[in-house]
């Protein structure tokens, strides 16, 4: 009896459960979806207080550029205010950021994973006190330095902070990956003659090869969204992509023009989106990888 309840209950629940997901990805794509549709009109219409719908049908648009739509907020924001340099650099940081931390993060996660030392918990621990600090705290002892030395405002110097900020995070989550895999792997692998690093160049990475990407994905986005250090270490002429996107915005002192923001904020979300789906994946295999223990 009560099996051949279930059995009439479950396509109502299944549809319930759609229709909540339904809704739940309309309710966060809508942000995204609004202001790419958005970018596409002008200030007055996209930010209208006298009529909302005129973002949807280009009112002020229409009368302004002669179509419901413009890119006038593109042209702005890549070729009158030079937006592409802010994503060459931003691509350089994330790169850079990437590349070294992940390369620390596998050796030290390695080493910490295999260690049967004391003082792996204390490392550990201050690993974490130093992720756990703002950001701007971190920042702020770098600046006196890199004023004396005449090197602020570079994109070296901001990748050296970026990796310091991200390292501890890199070794902690790649750490946990190489917990989980069985230490019978190294040693088999040097039974067969490899040395140390041959076993884990050969044998441990590809086995666990979603949680480098995983954490791989993770560093690349506090490169890529990272504000209160780029904003601090940066040159103008070296701005990377979230506080070019500020500037936009003006100041007290200066005006700025909104829509060449709402331009660049879209195109500088576009890529996460593709770069999510083409990993997803490798994402959920290393989440999945992290959480149970093999």
């Amino acid at each position: 009896m009560s099996e051949a309840r279930a059995t009439r209950r479950s396509p109502t629940v299944r549809l319930f459960l759609m229709g909540f997901l339904a809704l739940w990805l309309i309710a966060a794509a809508f942000p995204f979806m609004w202001t790419l549709w958005g970018s596409f009109k002008v200030q007055s219409d996209f930010f209208s207080i006298q009529d909302w719908r005129n973002a949807l049908w280009g009112t002020r648009t229409v009368i302004e550029t002669g179509a419901p739509f413009t890119g006038a907020g593109y042209e702005g924001a890549w070729i009158q205010e030079g937006f592409g340099g802010a994503v060459f650099n931003t691509l350089i940081v994330t790169v850079c950021v990437v590349a070294i931390s992940l390369t620390f993060g596998t050796l030290g996660g390695y080493a910490l994973s295999r260690s049967s030392y004391n003082y792996t918990f204390w490392i550990l621990m201050t690993a974490l006190v130093f992720r756990a600090m703002p950001h701007i705290t971190l920042v702020s002892g770098y600046l006196l330095p890199f004023f004396e030395l005449n090197i602020w405002g570079y994109l070296s110097t901001t990748i050296i902070v970026l990796v310091a900020i991200n390292q501890p995070f890199t070794i902690w989550m790649l750490r946990s990956f190489f917990m989980n895999i069985p230490k019978d792997l190294d040693e088999s692998a040097m039974v067969d003659g490899c040395t140390r690093f041959q076993a884990f160049r050969y044998v441990i990475i590809p086995v666990m090869w979603p949680g480098v990407i995983t954490t791989g994905l993770f560093s690349f986005l506090l490169a890529y969204n990272d504000f209160a250090v780029t904003a601090m270490l940066l040159s103008k002429e070296n701005q990377t992509m979230v506080p070019k996107i500020a500037s936009f915005l003006g100041s007290t002192q200066q005006e700025g023009n909104v829509m060449f923001a709402v331009a660049a904020v879209v195109s500088a979300t576009a890529p996460l989106f593709v770069l999510v789906l083409f990993f997803q994946r490798q994402i959920v295999s290393g989440l999945t990888a992290g959480a149970v223990k093999g």
